[in-house]
């Protein structure tokens, strides 16, 4: 069995600023980073954070799935087998999109993977929808509106996204949890207002 190709998360950038008319400072002006972070990320020379993912993909209006896969035709049903995921992320953190280009999708379903002491970034992350954790092995610590959470195997937590989160692994051994984000159709609408004003 091979592994599925890393994803070429820059290239898709690229392409999605593009397609939308942005210059490298526009995007980074709605997404409160510095052009000089998205021009590494375009060219390959970073890979970026879980938290400044979050802030693309916002800022696009698309699901962070987009960085993930190219575009695909839409289906019904979706099956991913283990070996076949699109993964992207840093050696401390790995993101397997778990499923992708279902017709009509509103959620985005993650496998994440932490290194001891790993972190989802230096920023925190705010989007639209919901956000479901499910934690899978090891302990997992969330930080919502300065509330902290933490996971052990087998416990869930739903919150609105929309409140400032961020997470963490704190413990010596790995964590394993699925993440998945619920979107709403009227988050696109809205961001396209803001992208083409």
């Amino acid at each position: 069995m091979s592994e599925k190709e890393a994803p070429d998360v820059g290239r898709y950038l690229k392409q999605l600023r593009g397609d939308r008319g942005l210059s490298l400072r526009a995007l980074a002006e709605l997404c409160d980073l510095s052009p000089n972070t998205i021009s590494l990320i375009e060219r390959g020379v970073t890979s970026p954070s879980v938290s400044t993912l979050s802030r693309l993909a916002t800022a696009l209006g698309v699901p962070i799935t987009s960085f993930f896969t190219d575009p695909i035709e839409q289906k019904q049903v979706i099956v991913t087998r283990a070996d076949e995921r699109a993964r992207s992320g840093s050696a401390s953190v790995v993101l397997e999109s778990i499923g992708f280009g279902l017709e009509q999708q509103a959620c985005d379903p993650f496998m994440v993977t932490m290194e001891a002491g790993a972190t989802s970034g230096d920023k925190v992350m705010v989007h639209a929808g919901h956000e479901l954790v499910f934690c899978l092995e090891g302990e997992l610590d969330y930080e919502i509106d300065g509330k902290h959470y933490r996971l052990s195997a087998g416990d869930a937590l739903l919150f609105h996204a929309d409140l400032p989160h961020r997470w963490q692994n704190a413990n010596a051994h790995p964590v394993k949890f699925l993440l998945i984000m619920q979107m709403f159709e009227e988050r696109h609408q809205h961001l396209e207002q803001h992208l083409h004003r």
